[in-house]
């Protein structure tokens, strides 16, 4: 109809743009498909529909930057990592340690880098992270000290209390909006909710970062 689907392409003014845009939407369409096949919620046959719209329009993982720069994290680091395209078309990366997941790593990375702060500057000291921790483990039943990507931003916000550079950073939340991030690993359910409110699109290899016969 008129009002309809018939003069959607009148809308378009970027048909470039509008092409890219719909390339990596299958992109993250399959990767989505590939973990819900190894979380056994998908059968192979979705899959294998997912490969063939790819071919048919000519998308691959090349064409998100952030998936070769996650896999490769992950393999010059030996840990779980991930990787975010940033408005300005620049990369970054973040990767698992002891007291923060990739996710959260990820994050805070590329929150200092739109802020123009140094990546090894720690924002967030120890004695904010540790207790956070302790109270995970010690008391919340968790087995993984490792802060998520929510609990990393609340820390954030109670460094900014006694250090304006945290401020500066917790500033550029909302422009992460529309940014593309790829993990080398499937990552949690409460970082994938956290990423979503920001408006980041996320897609994860399809593997666990723990081969474990539960997980959440």
């Amino acid at each position: 109809t008129d009002m309809g689907v018939n003069m959607a392409g009148f809308a378009i003014v970027d048909d470039a743009v509008c092409q890219a845009a719909s390339r990596m939407e299958i992109l993250r369409r399959y990767y989505a498909g590939c973990v819900e096949r190894a979380k056994g919620q998908a059968d192979e046959c979705v899959v294998r529909k997912l490969e063939l719209v790819m071919q048919q329009a000519g998308v691959t993982p090349e064409i998100c930057p952030a998936v070769a720069a996650a896999l490769e994290k992950e393999q010059a680091t030996g840990k779980p990592a991930g990787a975010m395209v940033l408005p300005d078309g620049s990369v970054v990366t973040g990767r698992t340690s002891p007291l923060l997941g990739a996710s959260a790593a990820l994050l805070l990375n590329a929150l200092k880098h739109m802020a123009g702060i140094d990546h090894k500057l720690d924002l967030i000291p120890a004695s904010v992270i540790e207790p956070i921790s302790t109270m995970k483990t010690d008391y919340l039943g968790h087995r993984n000290p490792r802060l998520h990507s929510d609990e990393v931003l609340i820390a954030l916000a109670i460094s900014g209390l006694t250090n304006p550079l945290a401020d500066m950073v917790q500033a550029q939340l909302k422009n992460l909006r529309g940014c593309d991030a790829h993990f080398s690993v499937i990552i949690s359910e409460e970082d994938a909710k956290l990423y979503k409110r920001l408006g980041i699109n996320v897609s994860c290899e399809p593997k666990y970062e723990i081969k474990s016969l539960y997980h959440k």
